[in-house]
């Protein structure tokens, strides 16, 4: 098969990438050096591949890296361009809600597509949007407070 150009915006920058039409979005990221965009389970069970596709929470790991041409895609690299952490990075350090760290970027991505939709989400919102994220060691009880607490500085939370 021939490669096949891309256009696509990458945590605000844009970017131009030759890709195989079956490449994943998944491996481009990472060859591309986006190391935050986690390979877990491959096959869209885990979460932890997750990345923002124009502003919704997608699967890396089942995305053809094609159906990124003309589109914004946001990595947890994205959240702190600074090197300030985002309020939601932020909101997990101080919960606790990150031990290991490998399901952390999916998590804090899934909520932030949540809290950039619904600024005020309960608590079942919360752990709905976090459910496709799979987590060993810390388990969901802190990333939801975490969450929640994210929002109720912005303002948000019920």
């Amino acid at each position: 098969m021939s490669a096949i150009e891309i256009d696509v915006t990458v945590n605000g920058a844009a970017r131009r990438w030759r890709v195989a039409p079956g490449d994943l979005l998944l491996d481009v990221l990472r060859r591309e050096g986006y190391g935050g965009v986690k390979r877990g389970c491959e096959s869209g069970e885990c979460g932890a591949c997750t990345i923002l596709l124009d502003g919704k929470a997608v699967l890396a790991c089942l995305t053809f890296a094609a159906q990124a041409d003309g589109r914004e895609v946001v990595t947890i690299e994205g959240l702190s361009p600074d090197g300030k952490l985002d309020p939601l990075q932020e909101a997990f350090v101080e919960h606790a809600a990150v031990q290991c760290g490998y399901c952390a970027p999916g998590m804090i991505l899934s909520a932030k597509a949540l809290l950039d939709e619904r600024p005020d989400p309960s608590e079942a919102e919360v752990r709905e949007a976090l459910a496709g994220n799979l987590c060993r060691c810390t388990g969901y009880v802190k990333p939801v407070e975490a969450v929640l607490a994210a929002a109720r500085a912005k303002g948000g939370a019920r």
